[in-house]
């Protein structure tokens, strides 16, 4: 199973790429998907983050806006939220690509918006950078209800430049040309991944390596 790390900053149109890669039949794991899944009644992060930051979970589950506001801008605190989150996190993922594995698939993408800062690039056979130029960007984000300048500027200081998310990948693909021209990237891309004679730039591995353990 070739496994591809799908990542980029907020706006460049990430998750519109990931299920173009659905759509060409590879499964897709979506970390913010795993963590509203921790976060939800019953999940694993409830309890953790419950005893580190009280107050924050209601009705037995994590509430996202009280946790977003007693984090604050304290980078101590978003460390201490990494350490409890994280973990829990990359078990979920492992999971997901071992029954991936056990079911005979062929692609697995991993939507990670944070793949760099996390190190997840070292776990993967090729990363995937989505992008767009900058006006783009804001454009799009600065759309979103609730969305302002200072917000924006605030997610991109905690995300990895686009320039050097760009330098660092094995492959681009660039929304801000339509959506036409994305999907025509992902096939290609695909194709290329699955090519009988591709190898992993990133992991050394033969074509078909073995599950990530």
């Amino acid at each position: 199973m070739i496994v591809l790390g799908l990542t980029g900053s907020i706006g460049m149109g990430k998750t519109t790429t990931a299920r173009m890669f659905a759509d060409e039949g590879a499964l897709v794991w979506n970390a913010d998907e795993a963590v509203h899944r921790l976060y939800a009644r019953g999940g694993a992060a409830v309890g953790p983050v419950g005893d580190a930051f009280p107050g924050v979970v209601v009705d037995g589950a994590v509430d996202r806006a009280r946790l977003a506001a007693t984090l604050g801008q304290d980078e101590a605190a978003f460390r201490r939220l990494e350490g409890i989150v994280h973990p829990l996190v990359l078990r979920d993922r492992q999971a997901d690509l071992a029954e991936a594995a056990r079911r005979g698939v062929r692609l697995a993408v991993l939507d990670i918006p944070l793949l760099f800062e996390t190190g997840g690039d070292a776990a993967v056979d090729a990363v995937v950078v989505v992008t767009a130029d900058a006006e783009v960007q804001a454009a799009r984000v600065l759309a979103r209800p609730g969305m302002t300048r200072e917000r924006l500027e605030a997610i991109l200081t905690r995300q990895t430049p686009d320039e050097e998310k760009r330098r660092r990948a094995d492959f681009i693909v660039d929304t801000g040309h339509g959506l036409e021209a994305a999907r025509a990237r992902v096939r290609e891309i695909v194709g290329t991944v699955l090519a009988p004679d591709w190898t992993s730039p990133r992991r050394g591995l033969s074509p078909r390596p073995e599950p990530i353990q």
